[in-house]
């Protein structure tokens, strides 16, 4: 089919999701592998180079920190976290049916969501303070109030998406580098793309973008801050593809690190057909939310604010988007899942 064709399938899908009263204001951008296919489309006032915020797309930057300094042998998958972690940290961290497991925790339950720990996001605050109010929980408090929650299981019996686990990622990119995480996301991988919108946001540098809930335009700075500490981040839709692209093809980490990530594990049920691996969501499309009628897989990650970044290898084509609706997130995944059925 024609790329013409296509755009015409995109114009058409996306036109339909920002129908909704949810959707204020949204992006999407398409691309071929190959360079011969790229399609922008926007709903709204934002445009290409809009600053637009990540959400947990971001733990896709943290996921790469964590492979560059292993491919650097500055830390292993497998090595426990309190090697990384002040006693501070660890002590409580993971006391399930009186079991004490804090200390059998391992990088690799954080990267592929097998820890157990409580998500300090859905099961703190964290949501509260993003939606009502504006304030940058440190990294101590978060971690004090999820010690006063139960883990969900023990380490490594099954899949749950925990912002804390990449919370803690990142707590232990910052004790090997001796550096922020924003310092160490921009080292690593803004600078060298060259993307010079794209940062993770600290006191000071907090300019950031209105999210939207329900009709409501908030602007939480002080929020995102504690948000940034998973690596959460603020770019745009244009370097967010560039980014993605170097992601799945060689630039960061060799692409055979994908066969020791890509082991899914389903996530709980309120995060419908989403299963994670190594430090990114997998999406079967061959599932009951396609009616079985798709093929492959998306490969990337979505965020609360509706944001989305995948991969879709079986047509190679990238999708990146923000529809910027923290009341409802599952938009721009069904946005996506019905692009890469569609498009040939």
């Amino acid at each position: 089919m024609s790329n013409i064709n296509n755009s015409e399938i995109i114009k058409t899908i996306f036109n339909k999701s920002v129908r909704s009263k949810a959707i204020h204001e949204a992006v999407l951008l398409v691309e071929d592998g190959k360079g011969d296919f790229s399609e922008f489309i926007s709903y709204g006032e934002r445009t290409i180079d809009s600053p637009i915020f990540t959400a947990s797309i971001g733990k896709l930057y943290t996921t790469s920190c964590i492979l560059i300094l292993e491919s650097q042998n500055k830390l292993s998958l497998n090595d426990p976290i309190d090697k990384y972690l002040d006693n501070s940290i660890m002590e409580g961290l993971h006391i399930y049916k009186g079991i004490d497991y804090s200390k059998k925790i391992t990088i690799s339950n954080l990267l592929f969501q097998t820890s157990g720990i409580p998500d300090w996001f859905e099961e703190s605050n964290g949501r509260k303070i993003m939606i009502d109010d504006d304030v940058n929980l440190s990294f101590e408090e978060k971690i004090n109030n999820i010690k006063k929650i139960s883990p969900y299981f023990a380490p490594n019996t099954k899949t749950r998406y925990s912002d804390t686990n990449f919370l803690l990622l990142g707590k232990i990119i910052e004790k090997i580098t001796e550096k922020s995480l924003a310092a160490a996301c921009d080292d690593f991988l803004f600078k060298p793309l060259n993307l010079k919108n794209t940062y993770l946001i600290t006191k000071e540098n907090n300019i950031v973008p209105d999210i939207y809930y329900k009709d409501k335009k908030i602007n939480r700075p002080n929020a995102l801050i504690s948000a940034s500490e998973s690596g959460d981040a603020i770019t745009t839709i244009k370097e967010l593809m560039t980014f993605l692209k170097a992601f799945f093809n060689d630039k960061f980490f060799p692409k055979s690190n994908f066969e020791r990530l890509n082991k899914y594990g389903k996530l709980q049920i309120t995060m419908g057909p989403i299963y994670y691996g190594g430090g990114y969501m997998q999406i079967p499309l061959n599932s009951p939310y396609t009616l079985f009628m798709g093929k492959g897989e998306l490969l990337g990650h979505m965020g609360a604010t509706s944001s989305i970044a995948f991969y879709y290898p079986d047509k190679d084509l990238y999708f990146v988007g923000d529809f910027n609706q923290l009341a409802n997130p599952t938009v721009s995944i069904m946005t996506t899942m019905k692009l890469a059925m569609k498009l040939k």
